[in-house]
């Protein structure tokens, strides 16, 4: 199995099933969360909501809780009556704990934690994972910190070491990698700063939490009229050369060609 939901993949709460519908229409897939946007007296709640929901299981992502936890037993128990098989687990640690996981299910496991950040290269590497997440606040959090942000906005060097790991060790698996929300709801222009770098640095989506998110998203991953004509141009060149070749004032080799591939996949 592979990942195939994005680029704006939506965050919503597990226990608010009036949004659930209007969430996965703005956004390419939803999050229904049973984790930390779910109080711990309204998990069960949540469950039910989720249990009951309509959703097209293709577009629906359910993050469940850590797995060192009684309420991640009790979501696995709930998934497992439910149609919904693509699951983000959160805080993942250890790969062995996906193991509970069997060859239905697609899993995004969310490297949130200084030992999950760690243990990157091995989750990766689990069969079950399609996709590897990032979190920078959980991850300051982790280590005792504060703040995973300067006062004007940019990540502090811990918080880029492990956006960058996290692409790195999904990438070398050949998974997927999710860019974290962008929580200054308001910033606009820092959003899309970061989703503009983090498409051209790899990544394949960027979780978000509110609906006005999601085309800032979108638009960034996009590539643009110049570029994609460019791309695809030069593909259509490269059919009937052999290796290196001249276009447009340019040598293009394979890792251009690679490159040019990508920006095709994002403009269909």
């Amino acid at each position: 199995m592979t990942f195939d939901a994005g680029p704006a993949l939506l965050f919503c709460p597990g226990d608010r099933p009036e949004r659930f519908a209007k969430a996965a229409e703005r956004a390419d897939a939803v999050i229904l969360d049973l984790e930390d946007a779910v109080s711990a007296d309204a998990k069960a709640d949540a469950r039910a909501f989720v249990a009951a929901s309509d959703l097209d299981p293709a577009r629906v992502i359910v993050r469940v809780n850590a797995p060192d936890t009684a309420d991640f037993v009790a979501d696995l128990a709930m998934l497992a009556g439910s149609p919904f098989r693509t699951v983000m687990v959160a805080k993942t640690e250890d790969p062995a704990a996906l193991d509970v996981f069997d060859a239905t299910y697609s899993v995004i496991a969310l490297c949130e934690t200084a030992r999950g950040v760690s243990a990157a290269d091995r989750i990766a590497a689990h069969d079950r994972v399609i996709a590897l997440m990032w979190g920078a606040e959980d991850l300051v959090a982790s280590l005792g910190g504060t703040s995973s942000r300067y006062s004007d906005g940019r990540y502090r060097d811990v918080a880029r070491y492990a956006r960058a790991r996290v692409l790195m060790e999904a990438g070398a698996h050949g998974k997927a990698a999710i860019d974290a929300v962008h929580i200054d709801i308001d910033d606009a222009a820092g959003l899309a700063a970061e989703a503009v770098d983090a498409a051209a640095s790899g990544f394949r989506a960027t979780a978000c939490i509110h609906p006005g998110q999601v085309a800032t998203i979108r638009e960034a991953y996009a590539p643009d009229a110049e570029t994609l004509t460019w791309a695809r141009d030069v593909l259509a060149a490269a059919e009937g050369e052999r290796g290196v070749f001249r276009f447009r004032g340019r040598m293009i080799d394979e890792p251009l060609l690679r490159h040019a591939r990508s920006v095709a996949a994002r403009g269909v």
